[in-house]
């Protein structure tokens, strides 16, 4: 069996209280695929390494 890298895993939940947001603003950002994710079951869980990247990305201009 292949290695696995050390990932851990964040619901929707934990990224939603991470990132200040509300957890229908995570789902929106995973389905428009500006945050990578995982999904098991009726679930998502998301790399703990993507929500690092993207609490340091640049924020965009909106309107």
């Amino acid at each position: 069996m292949a290695e696995l890298p050390d990932v851990r895993f964040l619901t929707v939940a934990e990224v939603a209280e991470i990132m200040r947001v509300s957890k229908m603003t995570v789902y929106r950002l995973v389905h428009a695929g500006e945050l990578p994710a995982v999904r098991f079951g009726r679930s998502y869980r998301v790399p703990e390494s993507a929500v690092a990247d993207a609490l340091h990305r640049p924020v965009s201009d909106v309107g």
